[in-house]
């Protein structure tokens, strides 16, 4: 087992063979560019509910927890299809998988626009989320043929995509304004497309020559379900999970939070919301280049620590208090102000992107054999966090009667990803030492 003082082991990484037509770098190129585009585009797909949930919760009068289960099917979706698509882009390649999932979510999206009933929604929910094939797929892509000296800062700029939601915050309320919400999922039709064809026509796949590709894609998910009773797969994965789940939640959460709390229209709430997403990109490239150079095995103590306090700040809601003093009754009342709230989800923004970044670069420096496996996995129960916590948000805000409740629940959703980081700790420690 590896403990978290000990160094990496030093892992065989196979490189590709090398395109003798393609200038040198020309592949990596590719993959840099092209993967996190794709991861992108998918990504803003998903924000579609979440940025046009005031115009969609009225045309179909849809409640509060009807509008939540409608944001968590892609996530939903998408948690189901990564670890299978991520084994089927080991065996085939990831260019052709991403290809597919990009082709795949379309028609869905065009669905959208014509949908007249809250069914019709929620099914093409649950085929956005199909598309998260395209980002498991894409994360193989991009651990395999990615720059072997660089291959943090490329995880990096790959989950960098996340800021898909940022292009979604943008300019899905001035479509909507201008024409009709039933316009802006055709916004992204064009561009998937145009990605797609990218994907095509100058992406490749190494050969898939080797034991993985002989064996059909039910006996390698057959196979890697096996490896998972090996707890050092789930080390990492657990605390990636965590911060990947909170981010996409709070991406799609967010602009309307901001719009309740501070009486904006949710345009105006999608653009506060905007530094953020800024914030975890630009963490994801820093700490994946980072861990290219340094072993950051410890830092998600640190880097929990922070969103923790981060967390326990965002929680308190505006409160007054009555103290008897001995003049008189005096009353104190504590709002946060908008700066002081933005710069705490900035802050936090930029610890959790450093953490995912890291992470991920980490996950591949001890299963870089397995990449496939331990990144589905990943992305898996991320997902699955995810999807849960839509619903949870607004089951909590009703039960507690606080708008925070979403804030609150990730402090103890953190709070119980420390102690099994914990718990696993003293598990490594030599007996004399626990």
């Amino acid at each position: 087992m590896i403990r978290d003082d000990e160094p990496d082991p030093p892992l065989p990484r196979a490189a590709p063979p090398e395109d003798e037509s393609a200038p040198p770098g020309y592949r990596a190129l590719v993959v840099v560019v092209l993967s996190p585009l794709a991861f992108a585009l998918v990504f803003a797909c998903w924000t579609l509910f979440a940025v046009l949930g005031l115009e969609l919760r009225a045309d179909l009068a849809m409640g509060e927890v009807a509008f939540a289960l409608l944001l968590a099917m892609p996530l939903f979706a998408g948690a189901l299809a990564s670890l299978p698509m991520a084994l089927l882009a080991r065996r085939i390649g990831g260019r052709r998988v991403m290809l597919g999932c990009l082709l795949l979510i379309c028609p869905f999206l065009w669905w959208i626009s014509r949908a007249d009933h809250y069914l019709e929604l929620l099914l093409a929910g649950l085929g956005l989320g199909l598309g998260a094939g395209s980002l498991a797929a894409g994360l193989v892509y991009v651990a395999v043929l990615g720059p072997s000296r660089h291959t943090g800062l490329a995880l990096g700029f790959y989950g960098a995509g996340m800021l898909g939601a940022g292009l979604s915050y943008l300019l899905l309320p001035l479509v909507s304004q201008a024409y009709g919400w039933r316009s802006a999922p055709l916004l992204y039709l064009l561009p998937v497309l145009a990605v797609a064809g990218l994907l095509w026509l100058f992406a490749d796949d190494p050969d898939g020559s080797g034991p993985v590709a002989e064996r059909s894609l039910a006996t390698a998910l057959l196979m890697g379900l096996r490896r998972l009773r090996d707890w050092s797969l789930w080390r990492l994965v657990i605390t990636y999970a965590f911060f990947f789940g909170a981010f996409v939640a709070l991406a799609l959460w967010l602009p309307g939070h901001l719009a309740a709390r501070y009486d904006f229209p949710l345009r105006v709430s999608a653009l506060w919301a905007l530094p953020f997403t800024l914030a975890v990109g630009a963490g994801q490239v820093l700490g994946g280049a980072l861990a290219d150079r340094y072993d950051f095995r410890s830092l998600r103590w640190w880097v929990s620590a922070f969103v923790l306090v981060c967390l326990f700040l965002l929680s308190y809601s505006p409160f007054t208090m009555q103290i008897q003093g001995v003049h008189g009754e005096l009353s104190l009342r504590y709002e946060a102000p908008l700066w002081g709230f933005e710069l705490l989800l900035v802050a936090m923004g930029a610890a959790m992107g450093l953490g995912l970044g890291s992470l991920m670069r980490l996950i591949h420096r001890d299963h870089a054999d397995e990449m496939a496996l331990v990144g589905g996995l990943a992305l898996t129960l991320g997902g699955l966090f995810a999807a849960l916590l839509p619903p949870v948000f607004v089951l909590g805000r009703a039960w507690i009667g606080l708008d925070t409740a979403g804030f609150m629940f990730l402090y103890a959703a953190l709070v119980a990803c420390m102690l099994v980081m914990l718990a696993d700790h003293v598990r490594g420690l030599p007996p004399a030492s626990r």
